[in-house]
């Protein structure tokens, strides 16, 4: 069994968190990663209501299971109701990203939750230990979803060095091998994103689970055409990665025009509604060439851990 400081503080059974991926990581996904022994996470976003977050944080609370859920602080600005029902639900840890996560820390620690902040520069790094955080994400560019700028190895490097709270790894990790790589530099745990989109728990639709299927690793592309056109308050600095489709070929690089193109930002509202994938996004990370089959987040989970136990063994063949 591998045992780090994420392990001991949650109680878990592998360094594993569920990336609280916004419209896919609902109750029952964050329920199968949980019952692998990690930790299953719940993403909330600007359009959810606080009984979508009692509703969904139910499902792993009423199987036993601990759980978190995922807070974007630039929506709790102007949505309390969602840190309110989140805090009623109790979870085991709420992550509040992209913003500044310091007026939400204080409320959560007062109700005995642990805090983690995803950061993408060092700035972010210092933010999130002055508003005081936990636990720290090192999040990097290869992740799917919305993300900064920078490499995850480069990142993670540099967090580790600004910081003693548990570091997690998130971006490109998709194998146990991944995994390993990680935790030997000194990662307390690993937060997967992309290798959960194919799994039939999520709320992602088929449509969308057989396009992450099929997709390739050079498939990708970091971009706020979608934020754009779908005139979402995203900040700036955090575009997000999706799979290139026929949307994104024709507007990014061009998002100031189409700021003004009504046209193709309603193509984008009405195709979300119609699961049409060539003019909607689907976020996903480099690694997605890696998810080629649907499976339960459990397995996918077990064997993740698995492979990087292997990996880790490993290890002290390389030294002479």
């Amino acid at each position: 069994m591998i045992r780090t400081a994420l392990t001991r503080r949650f109680d878990l059974g592998t360094p594993v968190i569920g990336a609280p991926m916004a419209g896919v990581a609902g109750g029952a996904l964050a329920a199968a990663v949980s019952r692998a022994g990690g930790l299953g996470m719940i993403g909330i976003a600007g359009n959810h209501t606080a009984e979508f977050v009692t509703a969904q944080c139910a499902i792993p609370a009423s199987a036993g299971l601990p759980f978190g859920v995922g807070l974007m602080a630039w929506v709790l600005d102007d949505r309390p109701d969602l840190l309110q029902a989140t805090i009623a639900a109790r979870p085991a840890l709420v992550s509040v990203s992209f913003g500044d996560p310091g007026p939400y820390v204080a409320p959560l620690h007062d109700a005995g939750i642990a805090v983690a902040v995803q950061v993408n520069t060092v700035a972010d790094v210092h933010r999130a230990e002055a508003a005081g955080a936990d636990v720290i994400v090192a999040q990097g560019s290869e992740a799917g979803g919305h993300t900064g700028h920078r490499a995850t190895l480069p990142l993670l490097q540099e967090v580790l060095t600004l910081t003693d709270l548990p570091v997690v790894a998130a971006g490109g990790i998709a194998t146990g091998r991944g995994m390993a790589a990680v935790l030997a530099a000194g990662a307390a745990g690993v937060w997967i994103g992309t290798p959960l989109l194919a799994c039939p728990e999520g709320l992602n639709s088929p449509t969308a689970r057989a396009r992450v299927q099929a997709a390739a690793g050079e498939e990708t592309v970091l971009t706020r055409a979608f934020d754009v056109a779908q005139r979402l308050a995203w900040p700036s600095r955090w575009p997000g990665r999706a799979l290139v489709n026929e949307f994104s070929r024709t507007w990014h690089g061009r998002e100031e025009e189409l700021a003004r193109d009504d046209v193709a930002s309603q193509r984008v509202v009405d195709a979300r509604r119609s699961d049409d994938l060539d003019q909607a996004p689907v976020y996903a990370g480099e690694s997605v060439g890696l998810v080629t089959a649907e499976r339960s987040a459990t397995d996918v989970v077990r064997d993740l851990t698995a492979g990087a136990e292997r990996a880790l063994r490993a290890v002290p063949d390389l030294l002479a």
